[in-house]
């Protein structure tokens, strides 16, 4: 099924009855998983849905109200670790939000996050940076967007720049405060309306793709970093770490870390953005630094000690 982001025709019952009964148990789940106070649905698991103008308007009320009360934070996370996002129901939520005659800020922010996520699941794992051109993307995103032979529109040419510049950084710190995910975030918000023109819809899918590489990538070497910083201290005889900076205790014990970061791992597979958690992953990986420095430094003068204490042992002799 093709969805048009700006479609001429509204849709008709008989085809928002099947988006609606396809998200069904997406949007059942959600409101369990996160305790959303609605009334019941007016569909029911076990009934088949009549696509009548009354049903598919008690239907599209309820899910509206749904929709209202769920972050797209909330979303990200339950459609990464929910065995019921499959391509069929990533297109489907994909048309039900480009469909909405009024779309919101949040509207956009879902449509740009399903985007990423349907690419990611319909492009082949081992997918090289060097192919992920336009028309790639465009190709892959087809039977949502509809067939596209995409531009990089001018508004938007200030992406490569940016993907250059997050490209190029070495470290998560780097990447958090380069601004490349705010400005990513600016274009978005300061050009709403053009968003969801389907040029436009592949320009930022790619880009956010691809910035979302070059994030797990950091991410996990900051993670490997402190690991392996947080083995060498052991090794050292150090079992506590001053991670103030990290909003942890002035003597955070090592092993506690290191459960930390187990489950860091799951968390931010889920969440990618330049919120307070990665800060604190950011931190830690500072303050991991730091002790491995305070314990290089220790290294010499005690060494310089025990030679002192040495010579000045012969020479009592």
């Amino acid at each position: 099924m093709t969805a048009s982001t700006q479609p001429s025709v509204p849709p008709s019952y008989e085809e928002q009855g099947i988006t609606l009964t396809a998200l069904h148990p997406i949007y059942s789940e959600l409101v369990r998983e996160f305790v959303i106070e609605v009334p019941a649905c007016p569909m029911k698991d076990d009934e088949e849905f009549s696509s009548s103008p009354e049903s598919v308007e008690q239907a599209a009320a309820w899910f509206q109200q749904v929709d209202a009360q769920i972050q797209v934070h909330q979303l990200r996370q339950f459609l990464q670790t929910t065995p019921l996002a499959n391509e069929v129901v990533l297109r489907q939520l994909l048309v039900y939000h480009m469909r909405k005659p009024v779309k919101s800020g949040s509207d956009r922010d879902k449509s740009d996050f399903l985007l990423v996520q349907y690419f990611s699941l319909c492009a082949p794992s081992g997918l090289e940076d060097a192919d992920l051109d336009l028309d790639y993307v465009a190709q892959v995103l087809e039977p949502v967007l509809g067939p596209q032979q995409p531009k990089l529109p001018e508004w938007l040419s200030s992406l490569d720049t940016i993907l250059q510049s997050a490209a190029g950084c070495q470290r998560l710190s780097e990447l958090l405060y380069s601004g490349a995910l705010e400005q990513g975030r600016k274009l978005k918000t300061e050009n709403a309306v053009r968003y969801f023109e389907p040029s436009a819809m592949v320009a930022f899918a790619r880009f956010s793709f691809m910035i979302r590489r070059i994030f797990f990538r950091l991410m996990h070497d900051d993670l490997n970093a402190i690991q392996d910083g947080l083995r060498e201290l052991e090794r050292r005889g150090v079992s506590t770490v001053d991670c103030r900076r990290a909003q942890f205790s002035v003597e955070e014990p090592v092993a506690r870390l290191r459960m930390i970061c187990q489950s860091w791992k799951v968390m931010f597979h889920a969440e990618y953005s330049s919120g307070h958690p990665l800060r604190m992953l950011v931190d830690l990986r500072a303050a991991i630094d730091d002790a491995l420095q305070n314990q290089a430094r220790k290294i010499p003068l005690a060494n310089a000690a025990a030679a002192s204490a040495s010579s000045g042992g012969e020479t009592k002799e």
